[in-house]
C-alpha cells in the first residue's frame, strides 16, 4: 500500500475550499426520487440526469471529488464519453458508492447492518481501472426505543473497518460513512450520546484493522434532534454539540470530515456547516467540508423535470447550490447567496 496515494487523493479532493457530492443514488433511490418529481422511472432517464450533473460548466469550482453508482461509472454522455472520464477532464476525482445497501440485522428488529464484502477485493480493482480513486460504504445507525444496541453498532463498524482495509489496499480511499438517521424524535443529547459512541467504536475497530488514518475520510451526521423532535434546536447549537462529539470522538490524524446532509433542507444544511467552520476555526484538526446528494441535487431535479429544456436551468441551480456548499465549507456563507 502507497500511503502517499491515499493522502494525495484527499488533497485534492479539498483542494481550494471544494468538497463531494454524492451522486450515488442506487436504483431505488432514484424510483423514489423520480417518482416524487414526476419523471419517468427509467435507466435512460437516470442516464439524462447524471449526464446533466457531469456536464455543468463551472462544477468543477466548487467539487473537488464525485461519487458514483456502479450503473453511472459504466455509462456514457451522448456523446459516448464515460461519466467518470468527463469528470476527470473537468479536475474533479471520481469515487465509487459499493455497499450494497443496509438489510434487516438477524435478530434485531427494527435495526440494519450493511452488506457487500464478497467480492469486493475484486470490485475495487475494477472500479479502479475505471477512473474510482475513492470510495464509499454506508452503515445506518437507527435511534429508537431501546436501540441502537451495541451488536447493530459493532456489526456494522466491523464492516465499515474490513470496507477501509480492503479500499487502502487497493490504494482507493475510503470513505467511512457511520449515519446515525434523523428519523425519530429523540432530543440533540440523544443524537450526542448515540454519535458519539458509534464515532468510539469505529475508531477502535479502524485501529485493530490497522487502518491508516492519514488515508481515510469520515462522513459522519451533524448532531441534530430527530426531525419529530418537538425541540429543534438552533444553528449555533447544533454547531456547538457537533464540534463537541466529532472532538471527543475522530482523532486528529483523520485528515478530512465531509458531513452528509442527511435530510437536512438545502439551507439548514449550509447554515450548519457554516457556523461550524465560522464558530470553531481555530479548533478544528481537519478539513470540515461536505459530501451532501439531496442538499444539492433536490431543487435541481425538481427544475428539471424530466425535460431537456429545463437542462441549463437545472444545471445552473447545480452550480448554485454546489458554489453555496463550498462557501459554507469556507465559513463565508450568508442567507443571501439563497437568492439569485
Amino acid at each position: 500500500m502507497n500511503t502517499s496515494i491515499l493522502k494525495e487523493t484527499v488533497d485534492q479532493i479539498f483542494a481550494n475550499g471544494k468538497g463531494i457530492l454524492a451522486m450515488d443514488e442506487s436504483t431505488p433511490t432514484c424510483e423514489k426520487r423520480f417518482e416524487a418529481a414526476r419523471i419517468p422511472k427509467t435507466s435512460e432517464m437516470y442516464r439524462k440526469y447524471r449526464e446533466l450533473i457531469v456536464t455543468t460548466t463551472g462544477l468543477n469550482e466548487s467539487i473537488g471529488g464525485a461519487i458514483l453508482f456502479d450503473e453511472t461509472i459504466r455509462q456514457t454522455t451522448d456523446s459516448g464519453e464515460p461519466m467518470a472520464k468527463v469528470l476527470m477532464d473537468a479536475g474533479i476525482v471520481p469515487g465509487i458508492k459499493v455497499d450494497m445497501g443496509a438489510k434487516s440485522l438477524a435478530g434485531f428488529p427494527n435495526e440494519l447492518v450493511t452488506e457487500g464484502l464478497d467480492g469486493l477485493r475484486e470490485r475495487l480493482k475494477e472500479y479502479k481501472t475505471m477512473g474510482a480513486r475513492f470510495a464509499k460504504w454506508r452503515a445506518v445507525i437507527t435511534i429508537g426505543d431501546n436501540i441502537p444496541t451495541d451488536a447493530c453498532i459493532k456489526a456494522n463498524v466491523h464492516a465499515l473497518a474490513r470496507y477501509a482495509a480492503l479500499c487502502q489496499e487497493a490504494e482507493i480511499v475510503p470513505i467511512v460513512e457511520p449515519e446515525v438517521l434523523m428519523d425519530g424524535d429523540h432530543t440533540i443529547q440523544r443524537c450526542y450520546e448515540v454519535t458519539e459512541n458509534v464515532l468510539k467504536t469505529l475508531f477502535h475497530q479502524l485501529y485493530q484493522f490497522k487502518i491508516d488514518l492519514e488515508g481515510i475520510i469520515l462522513k459522519p451526521n451533524m448532531v441534530i434532534a430527530g426531525k419529530g423532535c418537538p425541540i429543534q434546536n438552533g444553528i449555533d447549537e447544533v454547531a456547538e454539540a457537533t464540534v463537541n462529539c466529532l472532538r471527543s470522538s475522530v482523532p486528529a490524524s483523520v485528515p478530512a470530515i465531509a458531513f452528509l446532509s442527511g435530510g437536512q433542507s438545502p439551507q439548514l444544511a449550509a447554515e450548519h456547516l457554516n457556523a461550524i467552520n465560522t464558530n470553531f476555526k481555530d479548533m478544528l484538526p481537519w478539513i470540515v467540508a461536505f459530501s451532501f446528494a439531496r442538499a444539492i441535487q433536490q431543487p435541481v431535479l425538481d427544475a428539471w423535470k424530466g425535460e431537456q429544456s429545463n437542462v441549463g436551468e437545472a444545471q445552473k441551480l447545480l452550480s448554485h447550490r454546489a458554489k453555496i456548499a463550498a462557501a459554507a465549507r469556507r465559513g463565508e456563507y450568508s442567507c443571501s447567496m439563497e437568492s439569485r
